[in-house]
């Protein structure tokens, strides 16, 4: 039995609560330089618009310039990484999305881990998946396009904005609810998925609706199913994966921004309240949703648990089908 005597304990104790003053009065003063926001992504796409977006938000109400930067390549491993090692002080900050909960699974050097280097802060929104087709595929439902596939097994091709990505992930997701052999093609972006669509040079495509909002309400590619729990209010007459038949077949982008892990919890929740306020903006609102996305917020403690769910889903997903970077 190991015994500690009072005076180390109150040692302990004092040293624990100098700490938390520390701490507190650190958070007190926060922010008292510029924050860097961090975007894995290109300049001018879904992610880095959001990230600019609430960027000029938070720095009206922080009252200190919020700066994006992007760190592109490896899926968003550069950005996320140099997050994940950077000092946990509130000052570098991460904006990601979906791929970071299944990037493990195929990059094996990765230097982080998404459930314990990232302080998850708040989810700001989602955009689910929706399957397309080019016009001149005979189908306009999800059951037709299936019946289609397995007439010709291995030659409808579905293409994505790459390997391990959500779009990727979802048409995997399919294959294997539906039962159907597929050839998927993967592109380097959403753009140029979308060109070949249009061009009729691929089948179809899992589009994400904040990327593509014009075109499906346009119907040129056409429409089939929105992976979400409920339909789209931009897309009303589009049914959900549920309504055609694949109950519970999910799939969504999604922006969410994170701080590197021992992030002190009163900077956590300076920055969820002021991103939730800034999500209740009107202009916010109408700028996000006018792309196709759903506002999320909430707690910090809810995305953590949407991260892990994620993680836990999609991994399964990989290790059943085996999918691999190649």
């Amino acid at each position: 039995m190991v015994h500690i005597s009072r005076c180390n304990f109150a040692t302990v104790a004092l040293g624990l609560i100098g700490a938390l003053a520390v701490g507190a009065a650190f958070a007190e003063t926060y922010p008292s330089k510029p924050i860097r926001l961090f975007v894995g992504y290109q300049a001018g796409g879904p992610t880095d618009m959001t990230a600019r977006l609430i960027a000029t938000k938070l720095q009206v109400a922080l009252g200190q310039p919020v700066i994006v930067e992007n760190k592109v390549g490896a899926g968003s491993n550069i950005a996320s990484e140099f997050v994940a090692a950077a000092p946990p002080d509130g000052y570098t900050l991460l904006l990601a999305a979906a791929p970071i909960t299944i990037n493990g699974y195929f990059y094996k050097n990765q230097k982080y881990d998404v459930q314990k280097s990232f302080e998850p802060i708040v989810n700001v929104m989602t955009a689910p998946a929706v399957l397309a087709v080019a016009t001149k595929l005979p189908v306009r439902t999800v059951a037709e396009l299936a019946a289609l596939a397995k007439q010709q097994p291995g030659k409808l091709t579905f293409g994505s904005t790459g390997i391990g990505g959500s779009q990727h992930l979802a048409g995997e997701l399919l294959k294997q609810r539906a039962g159907i052999d597929m050839v998927h093609v993967p592109y380097k972006g959403a753009s140029a998925a979308l060109n070949d669509l249009l061009a009729g040079n691929v089948d179809m495509v899992f589009m994400t609706s904040m990327s593509s909002l014009p075109y499906l309400k346009s119907g040129k590619p056409h429409p089939l199913a929105v992976a979400s729990a409920k339909r789209l209010p931009q897309l009303p007459d589009v049914p959900t994966f549920a309504e055609s038949g694949f109950p519970g077949f999910e799939a969504e982008s999604w922006n969410g921004l994170l701080a590197p892990a021992k992030t002190p919890p009163q900077i956590i929740a300076r920055l969820n309240a002021e991103v939730n306020k800034a999500l209740s903006a009107p202009d916010v609102r109408e700028t996000l949703m006018s792309q196709g996305a759903v506002i999320v917020g909430g707690t910090s403690a809810n995305f953590r648990q949407y991260i892990s769910q994620e993680v836990a889903r999609w991994g399964k997903l990989v290790k059943t089908l085996n999918i691999s970077m190649d």
